[in-house]
């Protein structure tokens, strides 16, 4: 499915076979059988990610991200401050970035997460300041929207001591197993963001920098 897709946009990048996630999959027996981008969004819309409110590239990504910060918001408690500040730079990006609307799907979630007075704001401004306080802290000093960068490297460094904090906690539950996918997810994306900082010419160091 995932080869099909690229060469209908023009890319000729033979697509790596996905990780298999066995028990862990939500949607994917539906999902790799998808043609189209049509068809990809029917069996979306049919699963647990529900419809992302279009068949164009940017809808199925926008739309799946914010679900993903939707579904972690409901299903892991611990995880729902990640959600929230996910959310508020997914937002911030398509609106006063790349100055399109979100999908409605889209915006529904981010209604559900940020409030309906926020994904309504008309302005970066009037965003940041109707973000409720346990989201606004992702943009706290972030004055205008090219700067988001910041904050997105703040959220990274928040979910990487939120989440070694509760590994130290020490105690059996749920709020060590979330740590523990929390710094091995900034761990996965610091790897990643030095291997493209590499290969566009800078140093791999600067993405560790980034995140002190």
């Amino acid at each position: 499915m995932t080869t099909r897709l690229l060469a209908q946009t023009g890319r000729r990048t033979q697509a790596p076979q996905p990780y298999r996630l066995g028990a862990l999959e939500t949607a994917w027996r539906s999902l790799e059988h998808a043609g189209t981008p049509a068809e990809l969004r029917a069996a979306l819309a049919s699963s647990p990610w529900g419809d992302p409110g279009g068949d164009t590239p940017w809808a199925l990504a926008t739309g799946m991200r914010m679900a993903a910060a939707r579904r972690t918001a409901v299903a892991v408690p611990p995880a729902r401050r990640w959600a929230q500040g996910r959310a508020v730079l997914l937002t911030a990006r398509e609106l006063f970035v790349h100055h399109r609307p979100l999908p409605e799907p889209a915006r529904r979630d981010a209604a559900r997460l940020l409030g309906a007075r926020a994904s309504a704001a008309a302005s970066y401004q009037e965003f940041r300041e109707r973000l409720p306080s346990t989201a606004g802290w992702v943009l706290a000093d972030v004055e205008e929207p090219g700067a988001l960068w910041k904050a997105e490297a703040r959220w990274w460094r928040t979910v990487h001591a939120d989440g070694t904090a509760m590994l130290r906690d020490g105690r059996f539950g749920p709020r060590v197993v979330v740590g523990a996918v929390a710094v091995l997810s900034v761990d996965a994306w610091r790897v990643r963001a030095a291997l493209e900082s590499a290969a566009r010419g800078g140093r791999p160091g600067e993405v560790f920098d980034a995140l002190r």
